[in-house]
């Protein structure tokens, strides 16, 4: 798991340098460098979408996991947990009560949820971390390009996006620490075409959420977190029936 807590000290060092300028940045600086993230994020998502060999695949995956999403109210519990965090991080009151508003609760949930997503949903997440768990040196080599990017990501996202950012190690620790436990178990437990499958769904989710931060749309995209797991579930029940989910290429 060295790869893995690699990214976890890059991401941190990132943030707390992003909160150290983004507090000295204009809101009309913050404001234009949220929107250079929101055409960042659109551009890595189309590039992590066309991975998909079947747009089905991905189709299906968003449409019942958001479904399943919304009936969990995946948002609602982030936002809580989210408001649970900052209350543990943020200034307290002269009655030792968190000191917080609904702009600073919104804005902290946005820059974690923002940051754990995009930290996470890309191939060298689902490949690095198996094979570093494997303990193959390609692994790590994955997590450490990874993490160089993460370290510039962090900086923009926390200068603009504020503390909730710095909180995403939590979900990479949870999401890259579980897979690299699982490869050191199980092995190469996914196929190529389930990391394509799953890596196109998360493409498509970061598109959503390059339209939040473009001020465009306001997507729950948290509730479509169960589209990553349904991505890869599919492609392996289709291989046990044997069924053919790509195209033939002549």
């Amino acid at each position: 798991m060295g790869g893995t807590i690699f990214n976890i000290i890059t991401i941190a060092i990132g943030s707390v340098v992003g909160l150290l300028i983004g507090n000295r940045l204009p809101e009309r600086i913050q404001q234009s460098v949220i929107t250079g993230i929101g055409l960042t994020t659109v551009f890595v998502g189309i590039s992590n979408a066309g991975h998909t060999g079947n747009v089905i695949i991905p189709l299906i995956s968003l449409v019942f996991g958001v479904i399943l999403g919304e009936l969990l109210r995946i948002d609602l519990a982030l936002e809580r947990f989210g408001g649970w965090l900052l209350a543990r991080a943020g200034r307290k009151t002269p009655d030792g009560q968190a000191e917080q508003t609904v702009d600073q609760r919104g804005r902290f949930v946005s820059g974690f949820v923002t940051a754990s997503l995009v930290f996470c949903v890309g191939p060298l997440t689902f490949v690095g971390s198996i094979q570093d768990g494997m303990g193959l040196a390609i692994g790590f080599q994955q997590l450490a390009i990874k993490s160089i990017l993460d370290l510039f990501t962090a900086m923009a996202f926390a200068s603009s996006l504020g503390l909730g950012v710095i909180f995403s190690i939590i979900t990479v620790i949870l999401i890259q620490g579980g897979l690299a436990l699982a490869g050191s178990l199980l092995g190469n437990f996914m196929s190529t075409p389930m990391i394509d499958e799953m890596t196109a769904v998360g493409g498509l989710m970061l598109i959503g959420l390059a339209l939040v931060l473009l001020d465009l749309k306001k997507p729950r995209m948290a509730n479509f977190l169960p589209a990553l797991v349904i991505a890869p579930v599919l492609v392996a029940l289709a291989a046990a029936l044997n069924i053919t989910i790509y195209p033939h290429i002549p």
